[in-house]
This record gives C-alpha cells, structure tokens and sequence, in this order.
C-alpha cells in the first residue's frame, strides 16, 4: 500500500509531477518555434536596413508610393472618387 501511495506521489503530485513535466516539455516545442519565428522575421528587417541602407531608389520608392512626396518640378495628380450620380462621397 505504501508503494502504491509513493508511485501515486511520484507521478501525479509533488513539485514537479509527470504532468508538469510533459507539459514543460510542449512548452518548450512552442516557445522553440516562437524563437525561430523572431529569428527569421530579425533577418529579414535585418536584410530590409540594409537595402535601406544602401539604395536610394528604395528610399525614393518609399517616400513616393507611402509619402506621397514629388521631385522639385512634377505635378502630382490626384483622381478623387465619385458616386454615379457624379458628386463626390462625404469625407470621412
């Protein structure tokens, strides 16, 4: 009987029991693949700065397409939408 109690114990109860232990252990199959997510979204903004870096045609790209900036002598359009009717919808 004792036996049977010390076993019980030992797999289900105490400070570290079978339970805690495999549940360690699916944590840390998460927390290895959450790592290796960061690592490779880090390597690619670490890919991204040095482009940056490095090649002012991006720079120019960005700030045109995001920034809506122009060189000194373009005209920037801008086409608005309209409803059927003709009349621009309410700004929102």
């Amino acid at each position: 009987m004792l036996l049977v109690a010390a076993g019980y114990y030992a797999v289900f109860g105490g400070g570290s029991s079978v339970r805690d232990l495999l549940e360690a252990r699916a944590n840390v199959v998460v927390e290895g693949r959450r790592l290796e997510e960061a690592r490779v979204k880090i390597d690619s903004l670490k890919v991204e700065l040095q482009q940056l870096e490095q090649d002012p045609a991006i720079i120019e790209r960005i700030a045109r397409e995001e920034y809506g900036m122009i060189r000194e002598g373009e005209v920037l359009y801008r086409f608005t939408p309209t409803t059927p009717d003709g009349h621009r919808p309410p700004p929102r």
